[in-house]
């Protein structure tokens, strides 16, 4: 049975390198989340016949359970709402880290057989770890919502968040170096990591968010390996090293994408919060420099153009405009235009936010665009159309060295011959900065909701 419950988990962990390397890309995606899913239920099985420590009838009334939960969350969360519930999600594996994790030591101290040093260790670890990804994916979450703004108080929650690292440190050690071992002690523990963890958070800025949130989620994986270790499970140590190590690979992309450093991104404070001067009025940087336009216009301007680059932001995904774009994408295609959709790495508020999103449409995958594929072409483009992006597609960033987001990969959208930019008002993106693409020579702006942006300059193509 043993050497038949480690294939088990060999295999599993076959499945599940298989199904990443699957998801890199769109033609093999869906069966590498099939192949996935297969290696899940052999390590789940596994795990059931390795340790007969509860009733099935348990187990599977928990599974019913969770099952249900998550076909409820998948139908009531809006595309808008998928980084809230990535964040959600990585929090939930930290909490059940941190419990299981605390069970098993509290079991093993009633029994009066605590585990070694080692043992001690990863107990440490899961806890740490879980705890800090639990709260720390509470305040990501009220702050992708909206429920907790920037924070003007930085410095004091980084000396906050240092005097608690200090004292999670100084607990370890007791911890593990205690000969009294006190439930309470374990439990003033896990509250100085849930605090931590909403220290490490809270000053980190808007901006920031999609990075953090990808760090979590490699948190939510360690804690979890660190949990194999407590239940000598090795399906679950191979599943979280995986999750720690791909979440800690698109971190990295992510700095890279945003010309930020990993230390600069948890200690550094907000995109926008620089002491290089005094903030620029936005109501004097676009006084009387914009350009207004109609769907009537976008429309008389498209129906010429033979080179269309869309480019979709997080303001597509609150219009919920998918569809409409698909639909006038369809009506130029129609009328002999090429369409690109030009996709930044954390446009929206999660990577790969906007791929998912087009991909509702129906939109093919070979029309999407990578920031590096699509630079190259955007000289060429007759018109590009903002939806809703804000600073990604900044000149700033390229033009400006006071800008705090100078050196961070755009879309060179200020580069096409025509820009139409569609967004609701000219308030500032997550970096909190005025966007010169609105006042450019080139650009024109379309007040509204992208949805209905669209949908009417659809209407007035077909009129043509």
């Amino acid at each position: 049975m043993f050497v038949l419950i480690n294939f088990s988990y060999l295999a599993a962990a076959v499945c599940f390198i298989l199904g990443i390397k699957g998801m890199t890309k769109p033609t093999t995606a869906v069966r590498g989340n099939q192949i996935a899913a297969i290696g899940m239920l052999i390590a789940v099985v596994a795990a059931l016949l390795d340790k007969d420590i509860i009733s099935y009838a348990t187990i599977i009334a928990g599974m019913l359970l969770g099952a249900g939960i998550g076909v409820w969350l998948a139908k009531r969360t809006a595309m808008t709402q998928m980084p809230e519930l990535v964040a959600s999600l990585n929090g939930i594996g930290g909490a059940a880290s941190v419990a299981v994790a605390s069970s098993t030591w509290l079991n093993a101290l009633a029994a009066n057989n605590l585990g070694s040093s080692g043992w001690s260790v990863a107990i440490l670890a899961s806890i740490i770890i879980g705890a800090v990804t639990l709260t720390g994916s509470l305040v990501a979450v009220l702050k992708l919502k909206g429920s907790i703004g920037e924070t003007t108080k930085g410095k004091l929650w980084q000396a906050v968040t240092l005097i608690t690292l200090i004292a999670v440190i100084v607990g370890s050690a007791l911890f593990i170096t205690s000969s009294e071992h006190n439930p309470l002690a374990l439990a003033a523990l896990v509250g100085l990591c849930l605090l931590l963890g909403v220290g490490l958070v809270q000053p980190v800025g808007g901006a920031d968010m999609p990075v953090v949130v990808a760090l979590l989620n490699a948190y939510s994986g360690l804690a979890g390996a660190a949990t194999g270790f407590v239940l000598d499970n090795q399906g679950l140590i191979i599943t979280g090293s995986l999750v720690g190590a791909s979440g800690l690979i698109l971190t990295a992309v992510m700095c890279k994408a945003m010309n930020r450093s990993l230390p600069n991104v948890l200690f550094g404070g907000a995109f926008g919060q620089t002491d290089s001067g005094p903030k620029q009025d936005e109501g004097e940087f676009y006084a009387g420099k914009v350009k207004y336009a109609t769907p009537d216009d976008l429309a008389l301007l498209l129906d010429g153009a033979r080179n269309v680059v869309m480019v979709p932001g997080y303001g597509l995904a609150v219009a919920q405009a998918q569809h409409a774009v698909k639909e006038l994408a369809s009506q130029l295609e129609k009328r002999g235009a090429k369409v690109s959709y030009a996709i930044h790495p954390v446009a929206g508020r999660m990577p790969g936010h906007m791929n998912v999103l087009l991909a509702e449409a129906e939109i093919p995958y070979d029309q999407l665009k990578d920031m590096d594929a699509i630079n190259p072409e955007l000289p060429q483009a007759d018109v590009a159309i903002v939806l809703g992006a804000n600073d990604v597609v900044n000149p700033a960033a390229a033009e400006d060295p006071g800008s705090p987001i100078y050196g961070m990969p755009i879309l060179d959208v200020h580069k096409a011959k025509t820009v139409i930019v569609v967004k609701r008002s000219l308030s500032p993106g997550f970096a909190g900065i005025p966007n010169g693409l609105f006042i450019r020579d080139n650009s024109l702006m379309v007040k509204g909701d992208a949805k209905d942006v669209l949908q009417a300059t659809t209407s007035a193509i077909k009129e043509l």
